[in-house]
């Protein structure tokens, strides 16, 4: 019996694997999206920054003129008070010249409360509030005065209530609080435009894409065996430049405002302040003395004003305010050893030994000082920020030009793949 053979077994033997091929083209196309990416994302937010460095410069000189503007107001509203009140001394018709500075003063704060409104649109509801406090005060002056002349004591109490309810901080709507309110709001808007240049963050950018060209160059290099690509070279180097650029420009624009916000902005705020307090010690140097004996409320006020001049005023206009401090201290003396009549002529009189024109020495001083200062602040801020806008549109140019050369670089590349 003859046994059948079994064919032999067929050994399958599995397919080869096939390599894995790249899609350079594509390789190279993402490669290159990401470096124009890289470019021109980085052109446009470092131009953006710079950008807004230049509006903060511009919008900490706007703030600065109206801050100068609404203490300039506040002052002037206390120069208006002393004036009253100093001219009320006198009893029947004042002097012709202070009733003049007195209205002069009263339209110079209309005026620049309507300046002010048209300056900074924020401000407009406060300032007619301040307005219309301005205005009921005015009307409580010339109620008072008409009863001065008449000899009649209620004039005294108008007065009073004039000059307390134009300091009240207990009454909605008394002009000083509301004016206090502006300059404490101008002074908070100007110092964060001051302090609004930011070196470290207008360097972020410029980082990031040179991280990203450094990552696409070194891609390149491990496909095509060359260590630089010069288009991604270039456009890194153009990156670095501008991103070194900037950095230094908004450090030495940073330092010059810190520069100014110590300087002649600090000047203008603290001298202005002096100012205020100058005129409101004057005020209450006459309230004193038209309340006779139960004044001393009012030389209280006075030794307070008096030490904030004495904290805020420059070293030029300190002296000017001890020669009236000096003269002050002997109305106080005067009036004290019952010499009231004494004492009321050296607070009113305009010669050069009464308290009233060594005021006057003070007051014109502090004002050149403040408008000196404040203009040279406004002034830096201005010329100096030109700069910052031509940076910017620079700096967005050589983006766009650094994504072409990344372009051109990779294409190389691509020819020679091809």
């Amino acid at each position: 019996m003859t046994q059948t053979q079994a064919p032999p077994a067929t050994v399958v033997t599995p397919p080869a694997k096939t390599a894995r091929t790249e899609d350079v083209p594509k390789l190279l196309n993402r490669w290159q999206v990401l470096a124009v990416l890289a470019c021109l994302v980085f052109a446009a937010l470092t131009a953006g920054l710079q950008a807004l460095a230049w509006h903060a410069n511009r919008a900490a000189a706007d703030n600065t003129e109206q801050l100068v503007r609404v203490q300039n107001i506040q002052s002037t509203l206390f120069r208006a008070d002393a004036l009253a009140t100093t001219a009320f001394l006198t009893g029947g018709l004042e002097p012709p010249e202070q009733r003049a500075a007195y209205d002069d003063a009263i339209e110079t704060v209309t005026r620049q409360i309507t300046e002010a409104a048209e300056a900074q649109p924020a401000d407009r509801e406060a300032l007619a509030d301040l307005s219309a406090a301005v205005t009921d005060y005015n009307a409580t002056i010339a109620q008072a005065r008409a009863n001065n002349r008449q000899g009649f004591p209620v004039g005294a109490e108008y007065l009073r209530t004039a000059s307390t309810g134009l300091r009240d901080t207990s009454v909605e709507g008394s002009a000083i609080p509301i004016a206090k309110a502006l300059v404490a709001a101008n002074a908070e808007r100007a110092e964060d435009e001051l302090g609004a240049q930011h070196p470290f963050l207008i360097l972020l950018p410029g980082l990031a894409a040179l991280g990203l060209l450094f990552w696409v160059n070194r891609k390149l290099a491990q496909r095509f065996r060359r260590r630089i690509n010069l288009g991604v070279a270039a456009a890194a180097l153009t990156v670095a430049a501008l991103t070194v650029v900037a950095v230094v420009v908004a450090a030495v624009q940073a330092g010059n405002n810190n520069d100014l916000e110590a300087g002649s902005y600090r000047a203008s705020y603290r001298e202005s302040t002096a100012r205020t307090a100058a005129n409101d010690a004057k005020a209450n140097e006459s309230l004193r003395l038209i309340s006779r004996g139960s004044g001393q409320v009012y030389e209280d006020r006075w030794d307070a004003a008096s030490e904030v001049v004495l904290t805020n005023a420059s070293n030029e206009t300190v002296p000017l305010w001890q020669d009236y401090v000096t003269v002050h201290e002997q109305i106080v003396a005067l009036d004290e050893g019952g010499r009231y009549d004494a004492a009321v002529r050296l607070s009113t009189t305009t010669d050069a030994e009464g308290s009233t024109a060594r005021l006057d020495a003070f007051d014109t001083r502090s004002q050149e000082i403040i408008t000196a200062s404040g203009a040279e602040t406004t002034d830096a801020l201005r010329s100096g920020n030109t700069g910052i806008l031509v940076l910017a549109i620079v700096t967005l140019l050589l983006g766009i030009a650094a994504a072409g050369m990344a372009v051109w670089g990779i294409g190389l590349r691509r020819r020679e793949y091809a």
